[in-house]
């Protein structure tokens, strides 16, 4: 007698497989996420749904050391894109580019594709969300109409390899999205976690097998992460972040993942009528709209991979009428701004205990390194004693828990970056960077160098009687 097919319940926002049925998800907390989904066979099947099992070869075996060569790349031509991919799209392999819904993520694709074709490379769209007429509309406000770029509005996957398999062989293939994608081998519907997978794997294989570049576009959760199983983002080559704010034109693309280049880089683009437009030098835009003679305000020099950038970051400090004053950050860690309010009060003698403190960075720019610990302090003492900060001066150092200032890599390139942009003094660490780095230039005499939080928030406070504290 037939064994009957076993049936397990799946997360469709983790990914976890349970056994029976519940209402709340074991693994991520989140409620009805849970989808029957059979293993008779396909994807997630075991063993004994196998009906034969091929004796498996030997593979030949070798040393790390031999000969390197580069990886193949095709370059689109739009700087910021291949910055972010480290050089270009490589060949043979699978990128994954995710972002909130309306943030550029096909109009940044579309552009891509017209100009690596206008380059003689076959290019192949494939939309699962949108007609071939919507796709057309797009190119003819984007100016992009004339390209030979390849379109296909499709979403399954065997019906997808049998297309773009006519002919000569893509250089590059995009799907827009993977969350649309369905495949024989799984009998659950479009979007689920099984599916999900197994489309990503006959493409991923696709790519390996013939060497043509894949980009997937993924949706995204409401907490920003690319929705469908995480397994989906080890899988391919690299993971692209396309973020931004909707009441700002600018958007960035950010590498969080990435086999053949750094991971920390970052592409900057504005957004305007007739598409996306490179930004070459990003901290004129984040300081575009800059108040110099306010209180509260920092430049922080920051890097993102090996580029610097200058970026304003906002302190506003009221005094609460709330037993328990409020705490809100825009662009940076909320623990991190905590860290840094219990050292000023416990090493610096700096009160916010009866205060409201508002933390803000200009632009809708998100900062993630500990560097930018000085300038929040800088900013929220400045704030708070009602004094401006001087206006040619920008701050960079992570502070400790014990209110030593630490040193920051990089410190050379941000200080170049702020000369370049007329900045001629800045506050730093004692010791330039981690590896020892000494600092030169023609601005080190406007350099102050505490090596202590205090020290930086004693010379704050003494501008309310001298007002140049950085002319010693």
């Amino acid at each position: 007698m037939a064994k009957a097919p076993r049936t397990q319940f799946i997360c469709q926002n983790c990914g976890a497989v349970h056994q029976r049925w519940a209402g709340k998800c074991d693994s991520c907390g989140e409620w009805n996420t849970l989808i029957e989904e059979g293993t008779a066979g396909g994807i997630g099947a075991g063993p004994a749904s196998l009906r034969s099992v091929r004796k498996g070869r030997a593979v030949a075996l070798t040393s790390l050391a031999g000969d390197i060569e580069d990886a193949p790349r095709i370059v689109s031509g739009i700087g910021e894109l291949d910055r972010a991919t480290g050089g270009g799209f490589v060949r043979g392999s699978a990128l994954l580019v995710g972002g909130d819904p309306g943030i550029g993520k096909s109009t940044l694709l579309t552009q891509a594709a017209a100009a690596l074709a206008r380059q003689g490379h076959r290019i192949v769209y494939v939309s699962g969300e949108e007609a071939v007429a919507q796709i057309r509309l797009r190119a003819q406000r984007l100016g992009v109409a004339h390209t030979p770029v390849e379109l296909a509005a499709e979403t399954n996957v065997e019906d997808i390899l049998a297309t773009i398999a006519d002919g000569k062989r893509p250089d590059l293939v995009i799907l827009d999205s993977i969350q649309t994608l369905w495949t024989d081998l799984a009998d659950s519907a479009p979007g689920t976690v099984t599916q999900v997978r197994a489309s990503a794997q006959a493409m991923i294989r696709y790519a390996k097998s013939t060497g043509a570049a894949v980009v997937l576009v993924g949706h995204v959760t409401k907490e920003g992460q690319i929705a469908g199983p995480r397994v989906v983002e080890h899988m391919v080559d690299g993971v692209l972040y396309f973020e931004g704010e909707g009441g700002h034109h600018y958007r960035i693309l950010r590498t969080v993942k990435n086999r053949f280049g750094p991971t920390d880089e970052i592409g900057v683009f504005e957004m305007s009528d007739k598409g996306l437009r490179e930004v070459d030098n990003p901290s004129e835009l984040f300081l575009g709209e800059r108040h110099a003679k306010a209180p509260g305000a920092a430049v922080f020099a920051g890097m993102e991979g090996t580029r610097p950038v200058l970026v304003e970051i906002q302190a506003l400090v009221a005094p609460s009428p709330l037993g328990t004053p409020r705490r809100a950050v825009v662009g940076w860690d909320n623990a991190r701004l905590s860290m840094v309010l219990a050292v000023l009060e416990a090493h610096c003698g700096v009160r916010f205990s009866q205060h409201d403190v508002y933390l803000n960075v200009a632009g809708g720019y998100r900062i993630t390194e500990p560097g930018a610990d000085l300038a929040v302090a800088a900013a929220l003492v400045s704030s708070l004693t009602g004094l401006a900060l001087p206006a040619d001066c920008v701050y960079f150092g992570e502070i400790s828990l014990s209110g030593a200032i630490r040193p920051v890599a990089h410190a050379q390139q941000r200080l170049k970056e702020a000369e370049k942009l007329g900045f001629a003094r800045a506050v730093l660490p004692l010791a330039g960077a981690r590896s020892g780095e000494e600092i030169s230039g023609g601005t080190g005499a406007g350099h102050f160098r505490p090596a202590e939080l205090a020290d930086l928030v004693a010379r704050i406070a003494g501008s309310r009687r001298s007002r140049a504290p950085d002319d010693e």
